[in-house]
């Protein structure tokens, strides 16, 4: 699959989001908590697919090349399956969540649903690790250790000056930022990393 075609999905699933959001407010009735969740998916979505536009065309072809390969193609096969169940989770999640359940330990099992999805990509990202050359192998590890320092030292410094009163930051919303930033900066490491040892 070609990263042209992943810009397409992405912004059909995001157009669909927004249209579903509309509907929701227009002709359902939706309450604004829902509407507002649904097009934050579809802005996420289509912001997603704009910065597939933004990439370098030396990288959007890498890219089309690891993923024509047989360890590719198997990760693709289980990343998208997670995606879409991460994304159908978190929905039901929220929207349970905030409608209200008494009981604490299922409300705290509603809560951690979309962990499950992230933790298969979790396992499919690790099976692609071990099914690609080393060379390429080298590139992932370096760019998830460059992830996992620069984010642990953000996520330090930002304790930090919450204790010293510098910003105020909501504990629970710091926490669900860690998995995207660490994605996000392993991506544009893997990239730089790329650029060097190709």
């Amino acid at each position: 699959m070609t990263m042209r075609r992943f810009m397409w999905i992405f912004a059909a699933i995001g157009l669909g989001a927004l249209a579903l959001a509309g509907a929701g407010r227009f002709l359902l009735a939706w309450p604004d908590g829902v509407v507002g969740m649904w097009t934050g998916i579809g802005a996420g979505y289509l912001l997603g697919a704009a910065l597939f536009l933004l990439m370098p065309r030396w990288w959007r072809s890498h890219c089309d090349d690891m993923y024509a390969q047989a360890a590719g193609r198997r990760y693709l096969r289980a990343l998208w399956p997670a995606l879409a169940l991460y994304s159908v989770t978190l929905f039901a999640s929220i929207f349970l969540i905030r409608r209200g359940i008494e009981s604490v330990p299922l409300r705290g099992l509603v809560a951690v649903l979309p962990v499950l999805p992230i933790g298969w990509m979790m396992l499919a990202a690790l099976r692609y690790l071990r099914e690609v050359d080393e060379l390429q192998r080298r590139i992932e590890t370096e760019a998830i250790g460059i992830a996992s320092l620069l984010v642990s030292l953000v996520y330090f410094a930002g304790g930090m000056l919450e204790k010293a009163e510098v910003i105020r930051m909501d504990a629970g919303v710091a926490m669900i930022w860690v998995f995207p930033l660490l994605c996000g900066t392993y991506g544009i490491a893997k990239m730089i990393l790329t650029r060097r040892y190709l």
